[in-house]
């Protein structure tokens, strides 16, 4: 399992990108997918080649009609582990014997 950071948005379509975002997340949130939203990405827990489809998906709707698209990614793997959205969060709380604030 794997989690995948992903943050896609449009250049040259001004300062507010929100609508292309939108739709991104719109693909996410019907991919099955888990994930969590966060300012400035997006979270999927899953197996390499699934979350790496939804990250596909995103990027054929944006690019019909951006000519240009940034994208980062970022990948952390754990042979073995699931339901890591929520644990790597919880193990830091616990650590810290308090909750933080998360997205």
């Amino acid at each position: 399992m794997v989690l995948l950071e992903v943050s896609m948005s449009p250049l040259g379509k001004g300062e507010s990108v929100g609508k292309y975002v939108a739709r991104s997340l719109e693909i996410i949130d019907k991919s099955g997918v888990e994930y969590r939203l966060n300012p400035m990405g997006t979270v999927l827990e899953g197996e390499w080649d699934e979350v790496m489809a939804v990250v596909k998906q995103c990027y054929e709707r944006m690019r019909k009609d951006c000519n240009r698209i940034s994208c980062s990614i970022k990948i952390d793997y754990r042979k073995g582990a699931v339901g890591r959205l929520d644990s790597k969060v919880a193990s830091v709380q616990k650590r810290l014997k308090r909750t933080l604030k998360t997205s």
